[in-house]
């Protein structure tokens, strides 16, 4: 018995010292505001959530954590602003962003402050590609992991069709277009068309009118490569044209948030994809996946998305690398990362040495008919998962990562 007391006054006064000691900062750049909001909501409770359980079991290397965040907004030239402002509070590693030209520039100056930034929901292939640097890791898949999982579906459901695309106007859209096209065989602009609409900033008469001529078209794909609140308002006015009925509707990447900003009766029976669902756990046989949904649900009365996901797991894995390293220095950091396996919220997932891209598997998703949605208890049971890639088939190959880079005329190792 005085054993056990003795070791309870030693466990008590080592985890007292840790929560006494100088707490490190992990910094968000998030958008609190702006088209991508839901998505930074969800972000901020998935690394809160992540920093409470680490600090319950007595911080990292004998500290306690705590968040900074800063509001980009989804504007890149403000979430540059907050880099600064985030490493002059003492940040030691930033991360966060629902907007690919946010994480890229945020990203780009993170590494001029010398700290590592990890992308949460940033799909365009020029953040781990062309824009790619030793400081940058990315959480999420990218653009060409989305199409080849996309593509392996619509080639085998809707062989032969005729697409129209609506992409917004920035990297993500440009990258994911291409990329789409490329895997369905729809690179015949005569036949495939599309048009882009401005980002940020785009109007409901631009979405009105590349809709109009969608609906004018032959396609029997209509392709929305836009996120968020825009494709929020786009499927408003698809549905009111009737092309939701007669067309088939594929958003490349979706999200829980964007689901409960439109409505399942908007989006019933679009077809996209995500790198995580609430429902992946238990179908990948996830334990500390299953504990972390239910955790997030008690906590915050809602299933975890993606975004919640990708923040949570980028906490857990910076502090794993610390304490792997025994550092908070960004080069040893970085070491530890690349190449680094493990198993968090799903199967197994690798940081990937000469890219710094998750390499991870990626689902095909349908959105299911509102009537099963709201037979869930928190009627969020939005997915269907119609297929999956592992990511070692999905993402680029080096030589595929070589030629990008070299026609761009960056080096192919990481600088």
């Amino acid at each position: 018995m005085k054993r056990q007391t003795l070791a309870l006054v030693l466990w008590l006064g080592l985890n007292a010292g840790a929560l006494a000691a100088e707490p490190i900062t992990l910094g968000l750049n998030y958008p609190r505001t702006g088209n991508y909001k839901e998505e930074g909501v969800a972000q901020m409770r998935g690394a809160l959530l992540a920093i409470d359980e680490l600090n319950a079991q007595g911080g990292v290397l004998g500290r306690p954590l705590r968040l900074a965040s800063r509001d980009s907004a989804s504007r890149p030239e403000k979430a540059v602003r907050n880099v600064d402002k985030l490493a002059d509070e003492g940040a030691v590693m930033l991360f966060g962003g629902a907007s690919s030209a946010v994480a890229i520039a945020a990203g780009n100056r993170a590494k001029e402050r010398g700290l590592l930034y990890f992308g949460t929901l940033t799909y365009s292939n020029d953040t781990t590609g062309k824009d790619g640097h030793r400081y940058m890791f990315r959480e999420c898949n990218n653009a060409w992991m989305s199409a080849r999982v996309l593509g392996q579906y619509l080639n085998k459901t809707l062989p032969n069709k005729n697409y129209f695309y609506v992409t917004a106007d920035y990297t993500w859209g440009t990258t994911t277009e291409s990329s789409l096209r490329q895997t369905t065989h729809s690179q015949d602009s005569s036949r495939h068309p599309g048009l882009k609409v401005p980002f940020p900033g785009a109007h409901l008469a631009d979405f009105q009118q590349a809709l109009d001529q969608a609906a004018n078209s032959q396609a029997d794909v209509l392709v929305l490569v836009l996120f968020g609140e825009d494709l929020v308002r786009a499927m408003g006015i698809a549905e009111k044209l009737g092309l939701n009925k007669r067309l088939q509707i594929v958003a490349p990447n979706l999200t829980q948030s964007i689901i409960e900003q439109a409505g399942p009766g908007l989006m019933a029976g679009v077809i996209g994809t995500e790198p995580w669902t609430w429902r992946v756990p238990a179908l990948e046989k996830s334990t500390e996946g299953q504990a972390f949904v239910k955790n997030y649900s008690e906590r915050y009365q809602g299933y975890p998305s993606s975004s919640a996901a990708s923040a949570y797991s980028i906490v857990y894995q910076w502090a794993d690398a610390a304490k792997r390293s025994n550092s908070l220095d960004s080069e040893a950091l970085i070491k530890a990362l690349e190449g680094h396996s493990y198993s968090l919220l799903k199967g197994r997932q690798e940081w990937r040495a000469f890219d710094h891209q998750n390499v991870q598997t990626v689902y095909a998703v349908k959105v299911k008919p509102r009537g099963e949605v709201m037979k869930d208890p928190f009627k969020q049971d939005y997915f269907e998962i119609v297929d999956r890639m592992e990511g070692a088939q999905a993402a680029p190959s080096l030589d595929e990562w070589h030629s990008e880079r070299r026609a761009a005329a960056k080096s192919t190792l990481l600088q």
